[in-house]
């Protein structure tokens, strides 16, 4: 499929990945609905820090994901939908599971509904890393079974099926993506680069994070958007579900260490208790296989995690973007 002269719907457009994805489809000459969560405050989300040019070319759509009405007026005249809206904080999921179960599950749903009713040609449902819970063999293919080790990841295992689901029992042209951990400019401080970065560019000499062993497979929100195009043009992915992985690890202690190299050498690590999730809900190992996704598109990563992550400082060491986040604050 030809990206230019295309019509497509972004949910979650308003959100860290979907911003990006906004942008690369514009630079590829697609036509772009931006579906944004409504609010009475009329914020478009990071779209609202996009070159006032490039607002001007896109259509934005304010609603919620879990009102089935609305989801489907934004479809109407897409050729394609990219399906990002989702609750996604881990910690946040423990305490407020339904919120979870209405954006996920039904939020997915009511898209999956809309597609089938209105042809979309093909729509790509986002999922993640988090379905397959700790690694029980690596790489993790996408044979490697399920784990909802969290609210927030059953929640995806259950989006997931349902689209696999419509697919098998109505011939609906979706596709799986499921990115590992994608990082860079605009991601939530909830995240751990994000929030090492912003503590030690707003001069905290003591780091606080959770646990320090956990393992993560990390790729450069660029590489993550790439994938979703490639996917998004190849004719092989149709029904298939596909991991977007670097294929690489690295645990989050030393990760802060790189990060800590780069910008206050002198900074330690602190432990905070209130960080930590419960020990049978913890992830302690997620490292992916690309293989099938290099299989079925031209897609490659572009950036090394040195690369990405001097990219993504830069951004924060702009005092404009450094001042939305709030350093001294866990984001949950």
């Amino acid at each position: 499929m030809e990206l230019a002269g295309q019509r497509f719907l972004v949910t979650g457009a308003d959100g860290f990945i979907g911003s990006h994805l906004v942008e690369a489809l514009l630079a590829a000459r697609a036509t772009v609905k931006a579906f944004v969560f409504y609010n009475s405050f009329n914020s478009w989300g990071w779209l609202d820090t996009l070159d006032r040019e490039l607002l001007k070319q896109i259509e934005v759509f304010a609603g919620d994901i879990r009102d089935p009405n609305g989801v489907s007026e934004a479809m109407q005249g897409c050729d394609s939908v990219f399906h990002l809206a989702a609750l996604i904080g881990i910690p946040f999921s423990y305490h407020s599971p339904d919120s979870y179960v209405d954006t996920n599950v039904k939020g997915t749903l009511n898209v999956l509904q809309a597609a089938r009713r209105l042809g979309t040609k093909k729509l790509i449902v986002t999922s993640t890393s988090e379905v397959y819970g700790t690694a029980q063999y690596v790489p993790i293919d996408e044979k490697h079974p399920y784990q909802g080790q969290s609210p927030y990841s059953a929640t995806k295992i259950a989006a997931d099926r349902l689209a696999e689901s419509f697919h098998r029992s109505f011939e609906l042209p979706v596709v799986i993506l499921r990115p590992f951990n994608t990082y860079g400019p605009r991601q939530s401080a909830r995240a751990v680069i994000p929030n090492v970065i912003v503590q030690l560019l707003s001069g905290h000499s003591s780091i606080s994070l959770g646990n320090l062993t956990p393992a993560r497979d990390l790729s450069y929100v660029k590489d993550t958007v790439a994938g979703f195009l490639a996917v998004m043009e190849s004719e092989k992915t149709v029904g298939e579900e596909i991991n977007l992985a670097m294929g690489t690890e690295i645990a989050i202690g030393d990760l802060a260490q790189e990060i800590i190299a780069r910008i206050n050498p002198k900074a330690k690590v602190e432990r905070n208790d209130e960080r930590l999730r419960p020990e049978k809900s913890e992830v302690e190992r997620l490292v992916g296989s690309n293989k099938k996704l290099r299989e079925l598109t031209n897609w490659s990563p572009s950036y090394s995690l040195k690369d990405g992550l001097e990219e993504t400082i830069a951004w924060f060491r702009e005092p404009s973007n450094l001042a939305r986040y709030k350093a001294d604050i866990y984001n949950v």
